[in-house]
């Protein structure tokens, strides 16, 4: 399944720590973070590319304040990479494509 979804601090834990997929990439972000924006072209890129391998979850930080809080999330965009629902990769601020692509050929290889 590729696409990215988005979901809230009530459905992390399903969505995300009990996901069926091994690998899961969050992506938290804000309407009004111009970062956000750029980088938002990337994580669609990322679902598209590896849909068949990785989970790509978007949460807007305002609306869920509780996984913000859990994941320590201090600015946006933020990327956090799951494996069996632990943190094994984090990024914040503006991520390339180069670079995101190569953080998850690690895990997915």
């Amino acid at each position: 399944m590729s696409g990215v979804v988005s979901i809230s601090d009530s459905e992390f834990a399903a969505e995300v720590l009990n996901a069926s997929e091994a690998l899961v990439l969050v992506y938290w972000w804000a309407p009004w973070c111009g970062p956000c924006r750029l980088v938002s072209p990337t994580i669609e890129w990322a679902a598209d590319t590896f849909g068949d391998r990785l989970k790509v979850i978007k949460m807007e930080v305002d609306p869920n304040p509780e996984t913000v809080a859990t994941y320590k999330v201090e600015g946006v965009p933020a990327l956090r990479l799951f494996q069996r629902g632990k943190v094994v990769e984090s990024l914040e601020g503006a991520v390339t494509k180069q670079k995101l692509g190569d953080m998850l050929a690690a895990y997915l290889n």
